[in-house]
């Protein structure tokens, strides 16, 4: 989930609704480009398609209920030897949770743009990392995504439900 894996470059031309030279800084993902080519189509997407159409951001601008947070899961632990890992970003915050060794990592990405200083657990971001915490849940709970092998998603929400 590191940006150097994550951020990919997507280029659309559509002369009738995009006007060259149009840059799009909101968050989007994959998930978005099947209901996108079905709305240029003309057709409706489905319903149980989790993502929304790019068409609101084609004049450059984000509408104000535009998706201030974006889910990711790397399920795969093949031949790259990536541990599996979830996690979710904001513009500004990346939280990223490798879950066959129940690592955290949160990163600042406008302090810390090259994701070298791990704050999760760092009292200064407490609230930040609170906040993190309950989207990925959020996101997760959204999604649909099963639920991973323990019990409480946190490390600090385990050792307090210890007895």
């Amino acid at each position: 989930m590191y940006e150097e894996a994550v951020r990919m470059p997507l280029l659309m031309r559509w002369p009738a609704q995009i006007a060259p030279g149009t840059r799009v800084e909101a968050l989007v993902q994959n998930i978005d480009l099947a209901p996108t080519f079905l709305e240029a189509a003309g057709a409706e997407p489905l319903d149980r398609m989790q993502g929304v159409s790019l068409a609101p951001l084609f004049d450059g601008v984000a509408p104000l209920d535009w998706r201030r947070s974006v889910y990711y899961h790397y399920y795969d632990h093949g031949i790259h030897r990536v541990p599996r890992h979830a996690g979710v970003r904001t513009q500004t915050h990346k939280l990223v949770h490798f879950y066959t060794d129940d690592t955290w990592e949160l990163y600042d990405l406008v302090a810390d743009p090259h994701e070298l200083r791990n704050l999760y657990g760092d009292p200064a971001v407490a609230a930040l990392q609170a906040d993190l915490e309950g989207e990925y849940l959020r996101l997760r709970a959204h999604y649909g995504v099963p639920p991973e092998t323990f019990e409480a998603p946190f490390p600090a929400a385990r050792a307090s439900s210890a007895p």
